[in-house]
């Protein structure tokens, strides 16, 4: 098996990744000119958090971080792969399948656990109508993020980063099928409820267009997986010795996972009690889960796999240099998007989303939760980076303890200063629970030996990354002044914005080389040798 290439897997994962979150902005912005922030969009982005939390928990947090370390360890030294990866497909499926079935059943409690402050108005009805409809994806993707698992272990990252973009593909084709006039003229839109009658059948439309797109990336991810030598039938559930072992180490993460979603129902919570605040926030979280994405999704995929199958082989050395590595990229390409977060949040919001529905108010209330959630990118992305050192050692128990500190943190930050703040109270919690972990992480990681240190070049890098940081922000502060008019006129905005990017990125990338934070020559090398 030949060995995984730390910077070109991240540069295939990341590039992937780009091209989903900008489609994805694609999808919100058409989203927001035709909900707005009003009770369906609010009503559909908590209906839609259902199947997103529940794969996490499933899929993409407990069951991998503990199956891709055991599995890549089983690649490595031979021993039956496939049939462990076969084994644990057929549990999964099984699992999930019992799950989404209660689930629908008691769907009503969950919007309830989720959004209390829907009760008694009509976004009640309405997210559980579209939850009950969008949470069969939960089955779908869970398991195509086991097939991103074996995918990902084998050193093969393109299918398994190129699959999100089919989601949203598929919703863009929704929602312009919405604004279709046939559709428009069926739902007879000039009656005095038409737009009340258009939101409901757009939100039904959206929430079809999910379960589709589980459908095809299962497929997608499924056929990946046989053209590199896993082609993963299902068989009647069995529990072998192996299956023991892995939920016996999925069992602390899977609790570490429910904590993250506490985190994220508590501040659901908070903002079901101010009017269009969860349509702010989940406008306000496309923007930074864009750098978080492509930055920390894809060091956690290309880290853990890499690290498992290193220390399996005895590479203390080559597994403390795609640590220190893993974390100059995130620091490099996360604290320039922290500082253009902070500096033109109201910049980026009013372009991308204020159009239709969605007015200046929105705009403005969308642009504070920007810059706060900004504070705390840097620390959603190092936590990619030091997880995989505990789960790489199928320690999952560390994590969860730690997971419950943060929980606590937010909580307190979010409940407590609610009536303070209002719904900006929970991106806060967030943020401020974020930089906790990290500072927990980072203790823990103390005794793991040699692999867990910094390295001198690592040390040497991270003040250099700051410093070109600040001077790209001031660059970003004074040319939007600047161009304050551009970005106001509606045939210049665009432009106006991407100017103020592209000289962001000129700035930082100058500023970074001169200062020795980055070499350009590492990048270019990085981008001949994607895997």
């Amino acid at each position: 098996m030949k060995p995984i290439r730390l910077l070109a897997g991240f540069m295939t994962v990341g590039l992937w990744t780009m091209g989903s979150r900008v489609l994805g902005f694609v999808r919100d912005i058409l989203i927001a000119g035709l909900l707005g922030a009003g009770p369906v969009a609010d009503a559909f982005f908590v209906a839609f958090s259902l199947p997103n939390m529940f794969r996490r928990f499933f899929a993409e947090g407990a069951f991998n971080m503990a199956f891709v370390p055991m599995f890549s360890k089983r690649v490595q030294s031979g021993d039956d792969p496939e049939g462990f990866a076969r084994d644990a497909l057929s549990g999964l499926g099984l699992i999930l399948i019992l799950f989404t079935l209660v689930a629908l059943a008691a769907m009503p409690w969950l919007v309830l656990a989720m959004a209390s402050g829907f009760v008694g108005d009509a976004r009640f009805d309405l997210a559980v109508g579209f939850g009950r409809i969008v949470f069969v994806y939960v089955l779908f993707i869970s398991l195509a993020a086991l097939l991103s698992g074996v995918l990902n272990a084998t050193g093969r990252f393109a299918a398994a980063a190129a699959a999100p973009i089919l989601l949203n593909v598929i919703l863009i084709g929704a929602l312009l099928l919405a604004q279709t006039g046939w559709l428009a003229e069926a739902l007879t839109l000039d009656a005095p409820d038409g737009a009340e009658i258009a939101g409901l059948h757009h939100g039904t439309l959206l929430a079809i267009g999910v379960v589709l797109a589980g459908i095809a990336q299962l497929w997608l991810l499924w056929r990946a997986a046989a053209k590199a030598g896993f082609p993963l039938r299902p068989r009647r559930p069995r529990m072998t010795p192996e299956l023991k072992r892995l939920a016996i180490i999925a069992a602390p993460a899977a609790l570490a996972g429910g904590v993250v979603q506490v985190n994220l129902l508590v501040g659901r919570q908070v903002a079901s009690f101010f009017d269009g605040a969860i349509a702010w926030l989940n406008y306000a979280d496309r923007l930074y889960q864009l750098p978080l994405g492509v930055v920390g999704i894809a060091i956690g995929i290309v880290l853990l796999p890499d690290l498992s199958r290193r220390l399996q082989a005895g590479d203390t050395a080559g597994g403390q240099d795609a640590f220190n590595r893993a974390g100059e990229i995130c620091l490099a390409l996360t604290v320039p998007a922290a500082v253009a977060l902070l500096c033109i949040p109201e910049a980026l919001v009013s372009v991308l989303f204020e159009r239709g529905r969605f007015t200046a108010e929105d705009s403005a209330a969308t642009a504070l939760a920007v810059a706060v959630y900004g504070v705390g990118l840097p620390a959603f992305v190092l936590q990619k980076v030091f997880q995989p050192l505990f789960f790489a050692r199928e320690d999952t128990r560390s994590p969860l303890r730690y997971a419950l500190w943060a929980m606590v943190v937010n909580a307190g930050i979010a409940i407590g200063l609610a009536p303070v703040i209002g719904y900006i109270a929970a991106a806060l919690g967030a943020s401020l629970a974020g930089w906790a972990m990290v500072w927990l992480l980072w203790r823990g990681s103390r005794p793991l030996g040699e692999a867990a240190a910094f390295d001198a070049r690592f040390k040497a890098r991270i003040g250099r990354i700051v410093l070109a940081a600040l001077a790209m922000g001031a660059v970003l502060l004074g040319a939007q002044e600047l161009l304050s008019e551009a970005l106001r006129t509606p045939t210049l905005r665009y432009g106006a914005l991407a100017a103020l990017v592209a000289l962001g990125i000129v700035s930082y990338g100058a500023a970074g080389h001169l200062l020795g934070a980055f070499r350009l020559a590492e990048i270019k090398r990085a981008l001949r040798r994607r895997p």
